[in-house]
C-alpha cells in the first residue's frame, strides 16, 4: 500500500512539475502591446507648450515594433495632430514621430514601462511647412518622458490564473524579436 501511495504521490509530482514548466513563460506581443497603447489614446490628448508656443496635440495612431534588428529596444511609430496656437489663431498641424525606448519591467506595478526615449526622427506638416522638428526635439522628449515614466505601456492582467501564478516569484523580461518574454528568475 505504502509503495503505492509513493508512486502515486510521485506521479502528481511529476504532472504538476510538467504543467509548472508550461507556466513558466509568458509573452507580450506587438499586436497586445498596440491594442493596449491605444486604449490608451485618449489620454495622450495633451496641452503643452513647446518652443513657447501653445500645442495642443491628440495622438491618432501608434505602431509598436519591439526587437527591430536583435536590438533590446521597443520602438513607436507615431503619427499625431497638433493645434498650434500662435498671435490668436490656431493652426492646425500633423505630426510624425520615431522613438526608441527601452522596456522597464516593475514587479511591484506588475506594469511595463519605456525608459531612456530616443527620438529617432520627426516631421511637422503645417500651413505649408514641411520640415523636422529638430529645433524642439528636447521639448518633445520631455514632453514623452513625461508621460511615458508615469503610465505604463501594459499592464499584467492579474486576473488570469498564469499570470497570478507566474508573478508570484520574480520575473526576468527579455526582448525577442516581436515580444516581450517573461520568466522567473532562476536562482
Amino acid at each position: 500500500m505504502k509503495f503505492i501511495l509513493s508512486l502515486l504521490l510521485l506521479l502528481m509530482l511529476l504532472a504538476g512539475c510538467s504543467q509548472l514548466q508550461q507556466l513558466t513563460a509568458y509573452n507580450v506581443t506587438e499586436a497586445e502591446l498596440e491594442q493596449m497603447l491605444r486604449q490608451q489614446v485618449p489620454e495622450l490628448t495633451r496641452r503643452a507648450t513647446v518652443a513657447g508656443i501653445p500645442l495642443s496635440m491628440k495622438v491618432e495612431q501608434m505602431l509598436v515594433d519591439i526587437g527591430p534588428n536583435n536590438s533590446d529596444v521597443v520602438r513607436l511609430d507615431t503619427t499625431a495632430s497638433a493645434a498650434l496656437s500662435l498671435f490668436g489663431l490656431s493652426y492646425p498641424a500633423n505630426m510624425q514621430l520615431k522613438i526608441e525606448a527601452v522596456p522597464y519591467y516593475d514587479g511591484a506595478a506588475k506594469a511595463i514601462y519605456l525608459r531612456s526615449v530616443k527620438l529617432l526622427n520627426s516631421s511637422i506638416e503645417a500651413a505649408g511647412y514641411r520640415g523636422n522638428l529638430a529645433p524642439v526635439t528636447n521639448e518633445m522628449l520631455q514632453l514623452i518622458n513625461g508621460y511615458l515614466s508615469n503610465h505604463p505601456v501594459y499592464t499584467l492582467d492579474m486576473t488570469n490564473p498564469t499570470l497570478t501564478l507566474i508573478s508570484a516569484v520574480p520575473l526576468n523580461m527579455a526582448v525577442q524579436d516581436g515580444q516581450l518574454s517573461f520568466s522567473p528568475i532562476k536562482r
